[in-house]
């Protein structure tokens, strides 16, 4: 985890987010153990509660459970979850924004598409 703070946003909101995207990105898997709250607050400087306070809320999203005396675990499905919902928020919310600037610059979508996959073979990036 990155331990540098955006002051825009609540430490512990930004705790839960660097979390669902660790396991977003394969970091963490199912049934995997999270750090425990007092690891995070000792070596991020922390308070206990902040980190105990992002944790919850991935408790509350059904994404971490807590196993008392254990730690807290990914639940088995959670990046499935995580993807099915962060696709929902991006064709909802971002996707308008993003299809409306193509349609302003007078960008022709199949060609913008064309485009990005060259430049990725091009780079040696996979798509």
């Amino acid at each position: 985890m990155n331990p540098n703070w955006n002051e825009d946003l609540p430490i512990y909101r930004q705790l839960r987010d660097r979390v669902v995207a660790m396991i977003l990105e394969g970091v963490l898997g199912d049934g995997d153990v999270l750090p425990s709250v007092r690891n995070v607050a000792a070596e991020y400087r922390l308070n206990p509660l902040t980190v105990l306070k992002g944790y919850q809320e991935l408790v509350d999203e059904g994404l971490v459970e807590k196993k008392r005396g254990r730690g807290m675990f990914v639940t088995d499905g959670a990046r499935r979850q995580l993807l099915k919902d962060e696709r929902r928020r991006f064709i909802d919310k971002e996707w308008p924004i993003v299809r409306a600037t193509i349609e302003r610059l007078g960008l022709d979508a199949a060609k913008l598409l064309d485009e990005v996959k060259q430049s990725n073979k091009a780079g040696g990036m996979n798509d």
